[in-house]
């Protein structure tokens, strides 16, 4: 690789692959982007919310596993390929679905896709650099990852709110303006498949493999690619033998090219399975036992505070705003309205022991309204478009629900006496304005941006510092940044916080990232980095299931939970081995 020098390849390859990580990046905004518009476009419960947010962090976790597993035994280009492949496929099947079963049928898969980005790309580009390269260009790669929020937050915001940008057959098919932005998401793994269908295999998986004569080609073509664009085109390529480290069991290579088609497919997949089965058993044998259970605490410990934390800053946001709301909410007691029309929209109000004989509410928008004790009489409802709406202990007597969306289960505890509902609305309001407040792409977009700092020292010094210091100091610094969570009283202080403690955090992962690449062989080196990324993945469901359950009950137990897994994380960090002078064998 040093004789090959660095150029025009690496930095072709840098894009190509940093589009995947991009694509990677990107998947982690999708759902969250789109909830506020597709839960009511599906008419979906808090649980089934719930459920959509986590199945994406259960397809990666599953496709990090399974594509890194694949990568070390069938090729890095092969299997970023499929999986890109996968994650194009159902994400445009997703943006059609009608449906939530569907939905989230198809982002399960999509997931399962881009699952296998992170573990694929860094082996894979890494690979294709010499030693004294490898830390600050992977820190360069990760830059990609960042683009991808940004790219995410800024068509999210350019597109979803443009409710026009749709259409629909019927009733039945519907698309509107936030499938248009699961389409546009799409790109950045379109552009990368399209881009490696010129990339090479990486020659260090093609010699693990005993195939010495493509790996030297492809080296030879990398030298000359090179040389030629830095104006040296007669520059000859010295190197004339590569020494191959193993050679492929030729039982095995007999039986899998001869016999039927589907007993060569029998015998390929079982020599498949048995490969990586055993790849993923020798990640526990003597000399890499210990570096992987470090390796293994210090993801989980980083994932479960970084996606934990990333979880609670917006919520805690939406529930300071529900606070400043609830807060400016109207109180009306004991009203008596008689022959009225209401023609004009309700908004956070409460009335209570009310009484409306013969009252007329046409053409009108309730949101966040609430009816207790009150009697309702010879009234008439017509085309009510409500949000958040209740009717609590209620009487309610001769009247009429005619094209609303006002249905039995928003009367709680109610006494209904020859009412009757007809025509009403199917499935549920969209408020276009009104659910897809700035403030949620503002605060995604500030966070992601916020890293950029972190990803340029990291990258300048990963290689001045070392990669041990580099995680234990950013991990140790950004525990520190937890305890500002306490002074966080308004949502400015939420939004400043939040962008302290990414930026801060993104050398830490940088640093997990390219020591995972240099301490495992390349036999081994995907599928130990899937196996780690995927538990990255369960570390941030448990995180953001976590942290989110005490929002608006108390700040004490994230921010302590954060505190303690940085700082033991951070520590164990400082424990593992330099890398920085390590070959990648």
């Amino acid at each position: 690789m040093e004789d090959c020098g660095h150029g025009r390849f690496q930095w072709t390859l840098f894009v190509v692959t940093g589009l995947a990580l991009m694509a990677d990046g990107v998947e982690c905004f999708v759902v969250g982007f789109v909830l506020p518009s597709a839960e009511k476009d599906m008419c979906l419960s808090n649980a089934n919310k719930g459920m959509l947010g986590l199945i994406v962090y259960v397809g990666m976790m599953v496709g990090a596993f399974v594509w890194g597993g694949l990568a070390d035994a069938v090729g890095r280009r092969k299997c970023l390929i499929m999986a890109l492949a996968i994650n194009c496929v159902f994400a445009f099947l997703s943006s059609f679905a009608q449906g939530y079963g569907f939905f989230l049928f198809f982002r399960l898969f999509s997931g399962i896709g881009i699952g296998g980005s992170v573990p694929i790309v860094y082996s894979y580009f890494s690979e294709f650099l010499s030693m004294e390269k490898r830390g600050e260009h992977l820190c360069w790669l990760c830059m990609f990852w960042m683009v991808g929020g940004l790219y995410a937050s800024f068509t999210a915001w350019g597109i979803i709110p443009h409710y026009g940008w749709g259409f629909s057959m019927g009733t039945e098919f519907q698309f509107h303006s936030w499938r248009v932005f699961v389409l546009v998401c799409a790109l950045p793994a379109i552009a990368a498949l399209v881009g490696l269908t010129f990339m090479p295999e990486s020659p260090r998986f093609l010699l693990e493999n005993a195939k010495h004569d493509e790996a030297w080609m492809i080296l030879k073509k990398v030298h000359d690619t090179n040389w030629r664009a830095k104006g040296e085109p007669e520059r000859v390529f010295t190197v004339s033998q590569i020494k191959t480290p193993k050679q492929q069991d030729e039982f095995i290579e007999i039986q899998s090219s001869t016999g039927t088609a589907f007993q060569r497919w029998l015998v390929r997949s079982l020599t498949l399975s048995k490969q990586v089965i055993k790849n993923i058993i020798s990640l526990a044998s003597p000399e890499l036992r210990l570096s992987s259970l470090f390796m293994a605490i210090i993801w989980f410990t980083m994932a479960f505070s970084y996606y934990g934390l990333s979880v609670w800053f917006p919520d805690m946001i939406k529930y300071l705003q529900y606070e400043e709301y609830e807060a400016k909410v109207k109180l009306f007691h004991r009203e008596k309205v008689e022959h009225f029309t209401f023609n004009f929209s309700l908004e956070n109000q409460i009335h209570k022991e009310g009484e409306y004989i013969n009252d007329k509410f046409t053409g009108i928008e309730m949101k966040s309204v609430k009816f207790e004790d009150s009697l309702f009489e010879d009234c008439y409802f017509e085309d009510i478009k409500s949000t958040e709406t209740f009717f609590e202990n209620c009487t309610i007597k001769s009247t009429v629900f005619y094209n609303t969306d006002l249905s039995e289960d928003k009367f709680i505890d109610c006494k209904l006496e020859n009412t009757s509902f007809l025509q009403p609305k199917k499935g549920c309001h969209l408020d276009y304005q009104e659910e897809n407040d700035i403030l949620i792409y503002l605060v995604s977009f500030l966070g992601s941006l916020a890293v950029l700092p972190g990803n340029i020292i990291s990258a300048l010094y990963m290689d001045k510092i070392g990669r041990v210091k580099m995680i234990g100091g950013s991990m140790l610094i950004s525990a520190g940044c937890t305890f500002f969570l306490f002074l966080s009283f308004s949502q400015a202080a939420i939004i400043a916080w939040q962008c302290l403690f990414c930026g801060v955090s993104a050398a830490a992962w940088n640093g997990i990232e390219v020591i995972t690449v240099e301490l495992y062989p390349s036999s081994k080196r995907t599928t130990a980095f899937g196996m780690l990324n995927a538990l990255c993945k369960l570390a941030a469901i448990l995180g953001s299931s976590i942290f989110a359950s005490f929002v608006g009950i108390t700040k004490v137990v994230p921010i302590l939970l954060s505190f303690a897994a940085l700082v033991g994380g951070g520590l164990l960090a400082l424990k593992l081995p330099d890398t920085r002078e390590k070959l990648l064998l």
